[in-house]
């Protein structure tokens, strides 16, 4: 306790201050207590600020938003700030950086955002050294996945071994990410303020033994199932409905569904490790029996080469570091104590989950969330397999039993109900689309629809096509351009149609109206890009260069947005 005079002392000093200074002083006392030289108290913020560059590699947008809010708020203390995406940061500034902040994702098996590709890559690879950096790294994940941060620990590993010195620890997010990113941009504002003693103290990186998810789980009943591809087509695209209590969600939020592995794989995997069913194994702290593991939350198929070289050193046997199969690896390389599988089970990631755009409206459908599923089929071993989930779902009966997470998707959203909507999809894509127009007709929004869908034949691929018609009929939908490849003699796409669509398309355009994109990311997305571009230069009489930074301002604007796979 302060004697009475210091308390007095203490109490005069920090009235009336601001936040920015008691931050300061915090910094100041911080450096006193671990004993090292702390800024002179008369020096003042400004005479310690720092030239600073925040950086982001996103795939959704998340660490672009953040890394942008942090870079604002630093210019308000009068910091000197730079602020890329990483796809267009210029590597030969590594080495004249002072202090580098990266905000990134992780995405798939532990990878870095398409964006952030070429950097990771760049700094990986030998021949240079950073001894000048100092750096930290906000990562961004997803517990519900095994490699949970996966890439900002890479990143943060790989500064520290060119020879940056990493000024605060590595700050691990899961989906409900601001507390803790907000926290980590405070330990980043004490630092660039002088309090350089913050740097060495621990702070929670929410690794991922640690950190919970704060998803809502949902429990549903599989209420009904229809298949929308008639006879003939060389898909299978299935409807569901499924009515879970309490869901709340809204049109272009999607669904996580972890998917079981197939009995018949299980029960194979029993045979060859004689492992009993019901003996228990502790799997992020809880017990499951050996059959749970198997059948529900552990990964056995497609495993990464890191998971491949951990089961080799486990038989003590040379296997190439490929994806394969937990099958493969037994019946190729099999246990020689199967007491040993044990090992085997600790080092199978957890089953990832699957993400579905929601093809349903809560003010339409109250209670229920709808799904377009496309069975996933792909030759493998001499015979068609099916993907995991979707072949889960296609063959779930009707009054099964699952659960799913909701994933919100705040980037994809309806405008207000008096603008007009363009919607370009293809296959599945019509998933989010359906979900936009059963909600701008249950809340009877003025604005304008048009819907561009694409897929291979009318007669057998037309999805939703009588719901599609009705609302057309009643207004709801007041234009809708098809592209079916086989009907025509030539291929006609989505992107097609747009540009034999191109005046009226750019007058919508510059009429306000908002932009959504969804379905296949390649190639679909990508030319129905240059499409918006072709008509915008065309139709608007600019030159390439122009037409790219009026589509840069629709994005900006938030009237552009996709949601693609």
């Amino acid at each position: 306790m302060l004697a009475g005079h210091k308390q007095q002392l203490l109490t005069e000093l920090v009235t009336g201050i601001g936040r920015e200074e008691l931050i300061w002083i915090n910094g100041y006392l911080s450096a006193l207590i671990n004993g090292k030289e702390a800024a002179p108290v008369t020096a003042g913020v400004s005479a310690v600020a720092r030239k600073v560059t925040f950086v982001y590699g996103t795939e959704t947008g998340n660490a672009k938003k953040l890394a942008t809010e942090f870079a604002a708020k630093a210019k308000k203390q009068k910091l000197q700030v730079k602020l890329a995406g990483l796809d267009q940061y210029r590597f030969t500034d590594l080495s004249r950086e002072e202090n580098l902040f990266v905000v990134i994702s992780t995405q798939g098996d532990g990878e870095p955002p398409l964006a952030a590709q070429k950097f990771y890559d760049h700094i990986h690879r030998n021949g240079f050294r950073l001894d000048q950096l100092r750096y930290s790294v906000l990562a961004l994940g997803d517990t519900s996945y095994p490699y949970f941060c996966k890439t900002g620990e890479d990143v943060d590993n790989q500064l520290e071994k060119l020879g940056g010195k990493r000024v605060v620890p590595i700050r691990k997010c899961d989906v409900d990410y601001e507390k803790d990113a907000e926290s980590w941009f405070e330990q980043v504002l004490l630092y660039v303020q002088g309090a350089e003693a913050v740097a060495g103290e621990p702070v929670q990186t929410g690794a991922v033994k640690e950190t919970k998810s704060n998803k809502k789980i949902y429990t549903a009943t599989l209420a009904g199932k229809q298949l929308l591809s008639d006879q003939g087509s060389h898909k299978e695209v299935y409807h569901l409905e499924l009515i879970a209590e309490g869901v709340e969600y809204q049109p272009g939020d999607s669904v996580g569904i972890v998917p079981r592995n197939p009995s018949a794989l299980v029960n194979r995997l029993f045979e060859l490790t004689g492992l009993e069913r019901t003996r228990q194994y502790s799997h992020k702290n809880e017990l499951y029996t050996a059959e749970e593991l198997l059948q529900q939350k552990l990964a056995v198929g497609r495993l990464h080469e890191r998971v491949v070289k951990k089961y080799a050193s486990i038989v003590q046997q040379d296997i190439p570091e490929q994806k394969t199969d937990l099958l493969q690896l037994l019946e190729n390389h099999p246990l020689q104590d199967k007491a040993r599988f044990e090992e085997v089970i600790a080092i199978l990631p957890a089953q990832s989950p699957r993400i579905y755009t929601i093809a349903s409206s809560s003010a339409a459908h109250n209670g229920e969330v709808h799904l377009t599923v496309e069975l996933d089929r792909f030759p493998a071993g001499g015979e068609m397999q099916h993907g995991l989930c979707s072949g889960y779902l296609a063959a779930l009966p009707v009054g099964a039993v699952l659960e799913f997470f909701v994933q919100k998707n705040n980037r994809f959203r309806l405008p207000d109900g008096d603008k007009k909507v363009l919607m370009i999809g293809q296959g599945t894509g019509i998933a989010a689309f359906r979900s936009f127009l059963a909600e701008r007709d249950a809340t009877g929004a003025s604005g304008k629809n048009w819907l561009f869908f694409g897929e291979d034949s009318f007669t057998r691929d037309f999805l939703y096509q009588t719901e599609l018609q009705d609302w057309y009929q009643t207004g709801v939908l007041n234009g809708i351009s098809l592209a079916f490849r086989q009907d025509q003699s030539q291929p006609f796409s989505v992107a097609d149609k747009l540009l034999a669509h191109a005046k009226d398309v750019y007058a919508w355009i510059q009429e306000g109206a908002y932009l959504y994109v969804c379905g296949e990311k390649s190639p679909m997305s990508e030319s129905v890009e240059k499409a918006l571009l072709q008509i915008i230069a065309g139709e608007g009489n600019l030159d390439a260069g122009e037409a790219q930074t009026c589509f840069e301002q629709l994005k900006t604007s938030g009237r552009y947005s996709k949601d693609v796979y």
